[in-house]
């Protein structure tokens, strides 16, 4: 069976897998939780403890387990899984590589460790958008590493925009520097992202210093169909200004 963990620190939610888990368990008590944080559009900071009374999985329940797991990946900011079974370890860190948040893995006897490791989770995104409407681009502001629920929500604000005015003028990417892709499943969202609507964005300007200010132009380059300029990191305003249509006439970069 499952239980809820009701003693945790606000914020963080927790079950606990007891004796056999079975597919009910996780209909009664697992996808509530989730389905719970969906309605409420609230993010999962979630404590997954296997203790010494864990004794396996029914069939039913090994499937929905990955059933749930993969329903309610965006939902997830941080997953602390506590045990000590190793085949559970073993078995989960392919797992991490699409999660949009972090995974980390502890044992029983680190349970306060697994608590205190979700509540030290960055509470800010680590990219933040917002979009001009007076010139038709978005500009993205990048500090951590990218997770795949920045590129989820930044694809909102951008088919929202595309689907009423046809395309994009113009994205802005502005970083101090290139901070990386927080695991796999931000890279793919990265490519995904790209993958859709690199045909509906005419201009995409990057304002950074160091590497990506001259790597990631050329990079661009082979993966959209738009004019990609490079500006200083202080040089957001003219960024912005050529990515919203100032200077037409220039030759593309």
């Amino acid at each position: 069976m499952l239980e809820r963990l009701t003693t945790l620190p606000l914020g963080i939610d927790g079950v606990k897998a007891v004796g056999k888990v079975s597919q009910q368990d996780y209909q009664q008590v697992l996808e509530p939780l989730i389905d719970d944080a969906r309605r409420a559009d609230r993010h999962v900071r979630l404590l997954y403890q296997f203790g010494p009374e864990f004794d396996g999985f029914t069939a039913g329940g090994v499937w929905e387990d990955a059933s749930v797991g993969l329903k309610s990946l965006r939902l997830i900011d941080g997953l602390a899984l506590v045990t000590d079974v190793s085949w559970i370890r073993d078995s989960s860190r392919l797992l991490a590589f699409f999660m949009p948040g972090p995974v980390r893995h502890f044992g029983n006897a680190q349970f306060a460790d697994a608590v205190a490791w979700l509540e030290s989770l960055p509470q800010a995104a680590g990219v933040s958008h917002r979009l001009l409407p007076d010139k038709g681009v978005i500009v993205v502001e990048v500090t951590q590493a990218l997770r795949a629920r920045d590129f989820d929500e930044l694809a909102v604000t951008a088919d929202s925009w595309i689907e009423a005015h046809g395309q994009l003028q113009g994205l802005v990417v502005h970083a101090r520097r290139f901070p990386g892709w927080e695991n796999l499943g931000g890279l793919i969202r990265h490519i995904r992202f790209v993958r859709d609507h690199h045909r509906k964005i005419r201009r995409i300007a990057v304002a950074a210093d160091g590497d990506l200010a001259t790597i990631g132009p050329r990079i661009g380059e082979h993966f959209v169909q738009a004019e990609v300029k490079s500006f200083p990191y202080d040089g957001l305003d003219a960024a912005i200004a050529w990515a919203a249509g100032a200077g037409a006439s220039d030759p593309a970069p």
